[in-house]
C-alpha cells in the first residue's frame, strides 16, 4: 500500500512538472503581451490628456474603446457601465426596493394600474386607478413626466419613506400616503393554470435567481388538482439568464446523474452538470414551446428535454446562443460580462450560430430567417450533414449549429396581416383605449364580474369599442386598414378582453384569455391527448 501510494505521488509529481514546462513560455509570453499593450494604451491616454488640440474625456475615449474591443471578440461579451450595473442585474436578482406598484404615464399622469400583493402600497390602501399627482410635496402631474422620472421618485432603499397624494373617483378630496419602501418581488414565472383537467401550462420570461422556488411553488399548486399529469411549459420570448437556474429546472424533468449540459473554454476547465434525483416533475408528457426568441437558459433546458427525448419540443429554431458569459468588476465599478465558455447539450451540440462575420452580420439573422421564410415553413431550413446529433435514448436525429430545432413545427402567423393592429400597439393606442375604458368603468366592471370566471365567459368586446380604438388611431396617423382590421379582429378583440382582465384580476387571468386560441398550445394538447402519437414522435428521427 505504502509502495503504491508513493508512486501515486511521484506520477503525479512528474505531471505536474511537465505540465508547467509545457504551459509556463505561452503564459508568461502573454502576460507580456497583456502588460506591453496596457503600457501603450495608457500612454495614448496620456498623450491625448496633455497635447490633444481640443477638450477630451478621457473616460468616454475609455468605455468607448472597451465597447469596441468586446465587439470584435463575440456578439455577448459586453461593457455595463457603473450606473447601469444595478438596473442589469435587478431582474436577474428578482427584486427591487420600492412602493409596489405597476404604472402607466396616462395623459400626462402617473396612473396605477395595478398594486403589488403584499407589498408596501397595498398595505396602505393604494389602488389600481389612482392618480399620483404629488411625490414628497413636488407636483407630478402635466409636467411632461417620464417613466425614468417615476423611478428615481418612487424607489429608494427599503426602510426609507416617501409621502404620496392620488386623485381617486370615488373619492371628492386629494388623498395623502406614507408609504415605507420595501423589497418588492419581479417575478419571472408569468403565469401558472390548468390547461384542462389533465394538463398545467407554465409560462417563464426569464431564468433568475427566483425562478427555481416560483417554478416548484407553481408544480405545487397545480398538483392540486389531482388529475395533473402533463406539463407544458413556455419559453417562448424567454431570452435566458442564470446558467445555474436553467440547470436547476433542467433538474426537474430529467432522472439522477443524467447529464444537462456541460461547458468548455480555452482558460476554462470542462465541467459537466448532471441531474439529481429531487426532480419535482421525472414523469408525466411533457411539452417545451420555443420559438426565436428563446435563448442561452432556455435552450439549455430545451436542448437537454430533448436530447434524453424526455418530452417533445415544440415551436420554431431558437436563437442559437450557446456561450457562457461571467461577470468581471472593472477598477471603476462597471462591468465586463465576459464570453468565457462555450456550452454543449448532452448529446455533444453547440448551438451557438455563427459570428465570425462580426456582430453586425449576427443581429440581422432574425431578418434573414423573416425573408428566407424560415418563421412560417420548416422546409426552408436545412443543416448540414455535419451538424448531425443522435438522442441518448431512442436515437432521434436533432442538429447543432444554431439554436434548438424544435420536434414539431408552428408556423408564425403570416406578419403581413397583422401590419395595421401593430401600427396601433406600438403607438400605445390599444393600450391607452384599455387604461381609459377601465379607469372610467371600474366601479361597473367590478360590480357586474366580481369573479374572473363570469368575465371569462360573459364580457364581450363589442364592436363599438374597436370603432373608438380605430378612430383614435386615426388622431394618431394611423390610417385604418379594411383588409387587416377584419383578419385581426378577432386577435384584437382578445387582447382586449385580455389587457382588462389583467386590470381587474391576476396575470394567470390575463393570458388564459390572451392564450385561449394559441397554435402552439393547441397543437400540444392534440398531440398529449393522442398518447400513441406523442410516443412515436418521440421515437422517430426527424
Amino acid at each position: 500500500m505504502a509502495y503504491n501510494s508513493t508512486k501515486r505521488y511521484w506520477q503525479k509529481a512528474i505531471f505536474i512538472a511537465i505540465s508547467i514546462l509545457l504551459i509556463t513560455p505561452a503564459g508568461i509570453y502573454a502576460q507580456e503581451s497583456v502588460q506591453k499593450n496596457q503600457l501603450k494604451f495608457g500612454r495614448l491616454l496620456r498623450l491625448i490628456d496633455s497635447y490633444y488640440v481640443d477638450s477630451a474625456n478621457v473616460e468616454k475615449l475609455t468605455e468607448n474603446a472597451i465597447i469596441h474591443l468586446l465587439g470584435e471578440m463575440d456578439p455577448h461579451s459586453v461593457y455595463i457601465s457603473e450606473e447601469d450595473v444595478k438596473k442589469m442585474n435587478e431582474p436577474l436578482q428578482g427584486n427591487f426596493e420600492g412602493i409596489g406598484i405597476t404604472f402607466n404615464i396616462f395623459k400626462d399622469t402617473l396612473l396605477v394600474t395595478t398594486t403589488i400583493p403584499g407589498g408596501p402600497s397595498e398595505k396602505v390602501g393604494l389602488r389600481a386607478g389612482d392618480r399620483i399627482i404629488e411625490v414628497d410635496g413636488k407636483n407630478i402631474a402635466g409636467t411632461g413626466l417620464k417613466n425614468t422620472d417615476v423611478m428615481e421618485l418612487l424607489r429608494g432603499d427599503k426602510g426609507t419613506e416617501v409621502e404620496i397624494t392620488v386623485l381617486r373617483r370615488s373619492a371628492d378630496e386629494p388623498l395623502d400616503f406614507k408609504i415605507i419602501r420595501d423589497k418588492i418581488p419581479i417575478y419571472s414565472l408569468d403565469a401558472s393554470y390548468m390547461l384542462d383537467d389533465e394538463t398545467g401550462y407554465i409560462k417563464l420570461n426569464k431564468f433568475s435567481a427566483t425562478t427555481t422556488d416560483e417554478f416548484t411553488d407553481a408544480i405545487t399548486q397545480l398538483r392540486q388538482n389531482k388529475n395533473f399529469e402533463n406539463l407544458v411549459l413556455d419559453l417562448r420570448g424567454n431570452g435566458g439568464g442564470y446558467l445555474k437556474t436553467a440547470i436547476e429546472i433542467s433538474d426537474q424533468f430529467l432522472k439522477d446523474d443524467e447529464l444537462i449540459v456541460y461547458t468548455d473554454g480555452l482558460n476554462e476547465p470542462t465541467r459537466e452538470y448532471e441531474a439529481t434525483s429531487s426532480g419535482i416533475f421525472e414523469n408525466g408528457n411533457l411539452v417545451v414551446l420555443i420559438d426565436e426568441g428563446s435563448a442561452s437558459a432556455s435552450e439549455i433546458v430545451a436542448g437537454a428535454v430533448q436530447d434524453w427525448d424526455r418530452g417533445l419540443v415544440m415551436g420554431r429554431r431558437s436563437f442559437g446562443k450557446g456561450l457562457v458569459q461571467k461577470p468581471y468588476f472593472l477598477t471603476d465599478g462597471s462591468v465586463v460580462r465576459l464570453t468565457t465558455a462555450h456550452y454543449y447539450t448532452p448529446s455533444g451540440r453547440s448551438i451557438q450560430k455563427p459570428y465570425e462575420e462580426g456582430v453586425e452580420e449576427y443581429r440581422k439573422d432574425y431578418l434573414e430567417r423573416l425573408s428566407a421564410g424560415e418563421l412560417f415553413s420548416a422546409d426552408s431550413i436545412s443543416f448540414a450533414d455535419s451538424l448531425k446529433y443522435k438522442t441518448l435514448q431512442n436515437g432521434r436525429t436533432v442538429f447543432g449549429g444554431g439554436g434548438i430545432m424544435p420536434d414539431i413545427f408552428i408556423p408564425m402567423d403570416t406578419s403581413s396581416n397583422f401590419r395595421y393592429y401593430n401600427r396601433l400597439r406600438r403607438n400605445q393606442v390599444v393600450y391607452n383605449y384599455v387604461l381609459d375604458y377601465v379607469d372610467k368603468h371600474r366601479v361597473e366592471l367590478e360590480n357586474n364580474f366580481p369573479e374572473f370566471e363570469k368575465f371569462y365567459t360573459d364580457f364581450e368586446v363589442t364592436g363599438a369599442m374597436v370603432d373608438t380604438i380605430v378612430a383614435k388611431g386615426e388622431e394618431e396617423g394611423i390610417e385604418k386598414d379594411e383588409e387587416s382590421l377584419a383578419f385581426t379582429l378577432k386577435d384584437m378583440k382578445r387582447e382586449i378582453k385580455a389587457l382588462i382582465a389583467r386590470d381587474l384580476y391576476t396575470r394567470d387571468d390575463f393570458y388564459k384569455i390572451l392564450l385561449s386560441d394559441d397554435d402552439a398550445i393547441n397543437k400540444a394538447l392534440e398531440v398529449i391527448e393522442n398518447q400513441q402519437e406523442y410516443n412515436k414522435i418521440l421515437v422517430s428521427a426527424h
